[in-house]
């Protein structure tokens, strides 16, 4: 039996893998969890969601496990999910939970949960919560009469989150024309009404509330036609986020990608120049491209390398106190403003540094010279064997000699998706390409669909 909390909370095919019965029993254990370690007050746990149209299903079931706890629910609606995280705290709740597959397709969905700080739980509390699910669900209290948690629906906090994004820089976007791309997701209305607000002329791509079509060929994942409308447009530059907004990935004025490796290039070293780069240090992951670690290195800027995934970039940050940090697929963290990754907050702090540097953003994404790098994901029938077979680990050895000091090859199982990633980096890209073409065929033979 696999552990239930992947890398990003509980994700799956919904109502097939993903069922309601799963979340309400979720939502029963992660309830009396947060009860017993609640004081004072009655407990209320935030929810909020994507436009996912399996969303309204996964949110009753939840809601309902939660309340027959005797924990009282708040629904916040259509909310990007660092909005979640931010309004934990702002509104004082004793969690949230936010029902998002972020980037993945349609069909699935998931089920991540914020402390009341707006962190998300670590290894040992989901594991706790699991084994409560598994094996105590029937023992859980079952309050009747006044004692039934009750829903309270609060659709307006979203202004909330909004006033503070807008809030979160000190310039104006006055005079600047903006594409973005809303994928369809969770910022459909909020990431094009806050540039809005902040002066900006803003052209809104796939700006509807039609969870069918989340992620489909739009969005952070598919930037393609956020490209061309840019240059269509003679825009200043390109926004696109994925469907819950806790990522971004941005366009120059030529329709050029500006990814997660750049943007926290460009804003880590302004920080550094005006003097709030704390530690003088940025987290990112073994996935960062090359060309970050030499623009910092450069800069005099130490930078921490933790394993794939926003938590471990998280826990660095906590650890060595730092302000900054990310990962290459836009996730980036700006911890002296909210607690997680924030697709819409970090895109205003970009174009606040276009602003305040007077620059346009092609010319702060040269500040990072990009290493020659490929990935390439394989989808799998069993993703964790790729360590223990043979035949993979014989193609990688040959990789990593072929490679050698200028070179870096990475293997890794995706934690939400049947599929293994194999990056490469280095001096040549048709080499690189050549590498990861055969470690990708081996796996496929080995492991393959």
């Amino acid at each position: 039996m696999g552990r239930l909390f992947g890398t990003d909370g509980v994700r799956g095919v919904a109502n097939q893998t993903l069922t309601p019965e799963l979340a309400f029993g979720l939502g029963r254990a992660a309830a009396f969890y947060f009860k017993k370690r609640e004081s004072g007050d009655r407990s209320r746990v935030l929810i909020g969601r994507d436009t996912r149209l399996s969303g309204e299903m996964l949110e009753a079931a939840l809601a309902a496990g939660i309340m027959s706890v005797g924990v009282d629910v708040t629904r916040v609606g259509i909310i990007p999910t660092p909005g979640v995280a931010f309004l934990c705290r702002k509104m004082k709740m004793t969690a949230g939970v936010m029902i998002s597959a972020s980037h993945n397709p349609v069909e699935d969905n998931g089920i991540k949960f914020f402390d009341q700080n707006g962190f998300k739980l670590t290894d040992a509390v989901e594991d706790e919560i699991e084994a409560l699910y598994r094996n105590q669900l029937d023992q859980i209290e079952r309050p009747i009469g006044t004692g039934v948690g009750r829903i309270f629906d609060e659709y307006d906090a979203v202004q909330l989150y909004e006033d503070f994004l807008a809030s979160s820089v000190s310039v104006r976007f006055d005079g600047l024309k903006i594409v973005v791309d809303c994928g369809f997701g969770a910022a459909y209305d909020l990431a094009p009404r806050v540039l809005r607000r902040l002066g900006a002329e803003v052209i809104a791509l796939n700006d509807r509330n039609d969870g069918s079509r989340i992620n489909v060929n739009c969005g952070s994942t598919h930037p393609e036609s956020l490209q061309k409308e840019v240059v269509a447009r003679g825009a200043d530059l390109g926004i696109a986020h994925d469907g819950d907004a806790d990522r971004v990935i941005a366009v120059d004025e030529a329709g050029r990608i500006v990814d997660g490796d750049q943007i926290i290039t460009i804003c880590g070293l302004n920080l550094k120049r005006e003097g709030k780069l704390k530690n003088n240090k940025v987290a990112v992951t073994l996935y960062s491209n090359l060309g970050l670690i030499q623009a910092f290195k450069k800069n005099q800027v130490e930078v921490v390398v933790t394993a794939n995934g926003d938590r471990y970039v998280l826990e660095a940050m906590l650890n060595q106190d730092l302000v900054i940090g990310g990962e290459q697929s836009g996730h980036i963290i700006f911890l002296d403003k909210n607690s997680t990754g924030d697709g819409i907050l970090t895109a205003l702090q970009l174009i606040a540094v276009m602003i305040k540097s007077s620059a346009k953003l092609s010319g702060l994404a040269s500040e990072m010279k990009r290493a020659p790098q490929v990935l390439e994901n394989v989808r799998v029938n069993r993703k964790e064997e790729w360590e223990q077979n043979t035949a993979v680990q014989a193609v990688l050895k040959k990789a990593t000699d072929q490679l050698g000091s200028e070179g870096r090859i990475v293997v890794r199982a995706s934690g939400t998706e049947p599929l293994i990633r194999v990056m490469a980096e280095g001096p040549d890209e048709a080499e690189l390409r050549r590498i990861v073409g055969e470690v990708v065929a081996t796996i496929k033979t080995e492991l393959g669909t």
